[in-house]
């Protein structure tokens, strides 16, 4: 068996490098804000942004059937009417998507350390940034929070086949930046899709950010290293080499 170091690592992108989730509770903090003090909404504007988010978490999306806009649209048109009742309102669904939409991408920013951790790290491996999602949204978050400079290489599931988990992928992944996958680390905070596919396509190691302290279920995918932030990389990529290195 050769034991190879680590050439190329793989990022997830969603509450891995960017704050999605916090970005995402600002955008509906204003939506909040809106109906309360446009439209008179009182409680029922937290009720509205609790369904919309309970909706996001639900999401099912089918390129053929619709557009992710009019999908989205949708949730918050069905959230103000199953909370006020009476006819569908479109357009206060469309002035709520909107607001929340160009909020949450305004915050989604790469902090800069960061940045500099990504920079020092594209001097030892190749980088390529993996992310699970709808073509448009993903590409907008990477815009927003202008990464592309960061990376070898960008791969947006929603323009594949296959998304993670599945090893397809990632094989993709390796094919563009001429690597094996026993020479890839995958990086990412969900154990479904980050970490079991990483596993499934054979990569030399998995790394889990568990940024919440989170006690995973027995039947969860197991990692191979676990790291409360992503800034916590480098030092664990050069253990990873070291042990390569003694076992040589």
């Amino acid at each position: 068996m050769v034991l190879r170091r680590v050439r190329a690592v793989f990022f997830d992108l969603d509450n891995t490098l960017i704050d999605t989730a916090g970005a995402s509770r600002k955008g509906m903090l204003e939506v909040i804000k809106l109906l309360q003090s446009k439209y008179h909404y009182k409680e029922e504007a937290e009720i509205i942004c609790d369904k919309v988010q309970v909706k996001l978490s639900k999401e099912c999306f089918h390129p053929s059937n619709t557009c992710i806009t009019d999908l989205r649209t949708s949730h918050w048109e069905e959230a103000i009417q199953e909370t006020k009742g009476g006819v569908a309102n479109r357009k206060l669904a469309e002035e709520c998507y909107f607001l929340w939409k160009s909020t949450r991408l305004q915050h989604m920013t790469l902090a800069e350390d960061v940045k500099a951790m990504l920079t020092e790290l594209r001097k030892e491996v190749r980088l390529l940034l993996l992310t699970n999602g709808e073509r448009q949204t993903q590409r907008e978050k990477i815009e927003a929070c202008a990464c592309q400079s960061y990376f070898d290489a960008i791969v947006v599931g929603g323009e594949q086949k296959e998304e993670k988990p599945a090893p397809s992928i990632f094989y993709y992944s390796c094919d563009l930046l001429g690597v094996q996958p026993g020479d890839c680390v995958m990086v990412g905070d969900t154990l479904e899709t980050d970490i079991q596919g990483g596993l499934n396509a054979g990569l030399k190691a998995t790394v889990w950010i568990n940024k919440n302290g989170m006690v995973p279920l027995k039947s969860s995918p197991m990692p191979h290293y676990i790291v409360s932030s992503v800034l916590e990389l480098p030092a664990l990529l050069q253990s990873i080499d070291c042990k390569v290195g003694m076992s040589a």
